[in-house]
């Protein structure tokens, strides 16, 4: 386990499942931003999979610009539309569509002078009955609203008549309930003829309501069979992306313009399916309609504006238009000059014809290709939402931060085209924002998460070991945590132990504080030297120091390194003694002991509580050492291991072969010297003589041991080694070793 984790707790998958929970929430109850950021996917969708083919039943006669230049300034007299009627159904449409309303009756002030010149005749008594008869005629060519009455129920095309629901309580307030009644009279060949319900309950299920109808004039609503609604209700930011298939006013249920052209096309009565969760489905013939619960058709938009051809009404009512374009067509008429027509915002543009919208749906419904969310939709999203967040929880914390970005991204991308496809080819719509918000939320979430933890990780390496370690080998173990696991591994490093000499004397001069202020001087000098050569330090254990080169830190030359240190540490001892001098403070003097192989660090100790440090044979032999300088009478000892490692950038001296307790094999000691500007010739001249006499001392030539160690005396007179190698030869001399003995002293104390 790593160590850091003793500080920060890390469960990506906890943080994976709290965020499926909180966005399948949000997508159950619904967040505003989020569901008008779905909408807005909607309409990338749209533009993603651009244009498609429409089924060429379906043409708009266009009020537009040219028509209003040549026929007039809209609005037109309804003997117009009359002959309109007349001339599209004299070139064969199959049915007319009105996206406009003949809400009020048409002006009659020519029809009401007629009437007043016969009632003045009458008055006379002049009244002759061929001016009558011709007076009756004029009267009956100029009243325009039986003109277009006449021209819908002699049309052999199915006149399909367009009107709205008022849905504001405020604005039908004005409306009274005769009025409202002769309105639903006027509307009844909206409704729908069959309703099927499921139950009981599915009587009362949550449809769009409306107050009154506002239907055509009566003259004009009994001409025909076919009428219906055109409202439409955008969508919160002003899109028109759904049509209501089912308003409800008082008890009945209507149908729009559009499922009534579709079905006045395919010679077939709607009828519509209730349920107790809602609208179940429209259906024309063995045509299913599908709706979301309260009765709404996806307009499958087939493209932008003018993808339907557009024939202007001047065009026909001239008898110039192309009648190929309209024999047998559904052909609706509406107008679309700019500043009469009704402008929509769809997910194709910001200028949108309602007319064209209506074409839109009615040509969906004839191709049978609406858009529509499949009863499963939800417990798709919901699902997509659980496995795209449990997923990346996984793999996110298993991988590399650049693995993981991409395995994030691939399945972000991944995600929108499978709904993309879905939406193209089938008309599937499935919920793009959740699914993209759990994936971003959890990304993000374990992303910081991992960052918070790091860096708590960092601060905690940085907090624990500044003090033991060098800043760059700190800066190695925040770069690769990994080294501070719990548990050891094999590494080749040089053990330190070092001890002051005669401290227990020297502390029983000082007070208690002199005694503090001192040693931790002298702790901080030696530590800073140290962590100067990249050194660990493993502990204190009150005057020595316990440390370690090359772990956790990768130092290869670590041997040298330690034995630089050792150096550097016992001449900066050198000047303090002349500084504590001077401040008549008592003069420390160190011992070392350096060992360098194989050891095993790491941290040691339970999860709760562990230790930084080393352990080994190459401890052991350290730790001796340090104590063996005092047989020696000297300050700095390596092993030979030590000697072998550092290579020619030191000077050492070779003292003796030892044998150690508990070691087998002895273990050829070193002084460490110095560099090699720190010999002079005398010196030299010492470990020369001391070399020769070490030599025959291993050969039991006790006599030339003397004199040679004697000659090393005689130039350096306080050498300890020589001091020490001349007593044990006088000793030998007297009472020689076993004839089995291998050169070696045995020390018996640790």
């Amino acid at each position: 386990m790593p160590l850091f984790q003793n500080k920060l707790k890390f469960n990506p998958v906890i943080i994976s499942i709290i965020s499926v929970i909180i966005v399948t929430f949000s997508y159950l109850y619904g967040i505003p931003f989020l569901d008008l950021m779905e909408l807005k996917t909607i309409d990338l969708r749209f533009k993603s999979r651009g244009n498609i083919p429409t089924t060429s039943d379906v043409v708009l006669a266009v009020i537009d610009e040219k028509s209003i230049a040549k026929e007039g300034k809209w609005i037109w007299p309804r003997s117009k539309m009359a002959e309109l009627v007349n001339r599209l159904s004299n070139a064969g449409a199959k049915v007319i569509v009105f996206d406009i309303g003949f809400l009020e009756a048409d002006e009659k002030s020519t029809v009401r002078a007629i009437e007043e010149i016969q009632k003045k005749i009458r008055d006379l008594s002049q009244l002759n009955p061929s001016l009558d008869k011709y007076l009756e005629d004029l009267k009956f060519h100029t009243d325009n609203d039986r003109l277009l009455a006449n021209a819908i129920r002699n049309s052999k095309a199915k006149v399909v008549l367009g009107y709205f629901f008022q849905t504001d309580e405020a604005s039908a307030g004005h409306i009274d309930e005769k009025e409202i009644r002769m309105h639903q009279n006027n509307v009844q060949s909206s409704e729908y003829k069959a309703v099927s319900y499921s139950s009981e309950s599915a009587k009362n299920i949550p449809l769009i309501k409306t107050y009154s109808p506002q239907s055509n004039i009566k003259i004009i609503s009994e001409t025909s069979n076919y009428s219906g609604y055109f409202n439409m209700f955008p969508d919160e930011d002003g899109v028109v992306r759904w049509l209501p298939a089912v308003l409800k006013c008082r008890e009945s249920i209507y149908a729009p313009l559009t499922i009534i052209a579709a079905g006045a096309f395919l010679d077939s009565q709607p009828s519509v399916q209730l349920y107790e969760y809602g609208v179940g489905e429209i259906k024309i013939g063995n045509m299913s309609i599908p709706t979301d619960e309260i009765g709404r058709i996806i307009i499958n938009y087939r493209g932008p504006g003018k993808t339907f051809p557009h024939i202007p009404v001047t065009d026909i009512l001239k008898g110039e238009a192309d009648t190929n374009l309209i024999k047998d067509k559904i052909v609706l008429i509406g107008a679309t000059a700019v500043g009469v027509y009704d402008l929509r915002v769809t997910p194709f543009s910001n200028v949108f014809s309602g007319l064209e919208i209506h074409a839109n749906v009615i040509d969906s419904i004839l191709g049978k290709d609406l858009m529509f969310y499949p009863s499963w939709a939800n417990i798709f999203d919901i699902f997509a939402i659980i496995i795209a967040g449990l997923f990346l929880g996984i793999i996110i914390p298993r991988t590399n931060v650049l693995a993981g970005a991409a395995a994030s991204l691939f399945l972000f991308f991944g995600y929108i085209i499978m709904c993309q496809y879905l939406f193209s080819g089938k008309g599937w719509i499935f919920n793009l924002v959740y699914p993209l918000s759990v994936m971003i939320i959890v990304y993000v979430g374990i992303t910081l998460f991992r960052y918070i933890a790091e860096s708590k990780q960092k601060k905690f390496i940085r907090d624990a070991f500044s003090t033991y370690l060098a800043p760059s080998v700190v800066k190695q173990l925040i770069d690769s945590p990994e080294k501070l696991d719990l548990g050891g591994q094999e590494r080749d490093i040089s053990a330190f132990f070092s001890d002051v000499q005669g401290f227990t004397g020297i502390s029983e001069t000082l007070s208690p504080k002199e005694l503090v202020d001192l040693l931790n001087e002298f702790l901080t000098e030696m530590t800073d030297i140290i962590l100067e050569f990249e050194g660990t330090v493993d502990k204190f254990e009150g005057d020595a120091i316990i440390a370690f080169f090359g772990a956790p830190n990768d130092l290869p030359n670590h041997a040298e390194v330690a034995c630089r240190a050792c150096i550097k540490m016992q001449k900066r001892l050198v000047t303090l003694r002349t500084k504590w001098k001077q401040e008549e403070k008592p003069g420390l003097k160190m011992r070392i002991g350096l060992c360098s192989g194989n050891a095993v660090v790491g941290n040691m100790g339970s999860k709760n509580r562990m230790d930084y440090t080393m352990m080994g044979d190459t401890v052991n032999i350290a730790a001796r050492l340090e104590g063996v300088n005092k047989i020696y009478g000297i300050y700095s000892m390596i092993s030979d291991s030590t000697f072998a490692a550092a290579g020619n950038g030191i000077v050492t001296r070779e003292i003796d072969s030892v044998n150690l307790v508990g070691r087998n094999e002895p273990v050829t000691i070193y002084e460490l010297v110095g560099h090699p500007e720190d010999v002079d010739d005398g010196m030299r001249r010492t470990f020369d003589s001391y070399a020769k006499g070490l030599e025959a001392y291993r050969k039991s030539n006790w006599d030339l041991a003397i004199k040679q160690f004697i000659s090393a005396l005689d130039i350096t007179i306080n050498d300890g080694p020589g001091k020490t190698m001349l007593a044990r030869c006088n000793e030998y001399k007297i009472n020689p070793p076993a004839k089995d003995w291998n050169g070696a002293y045995t020390i018996k104390t640790k």
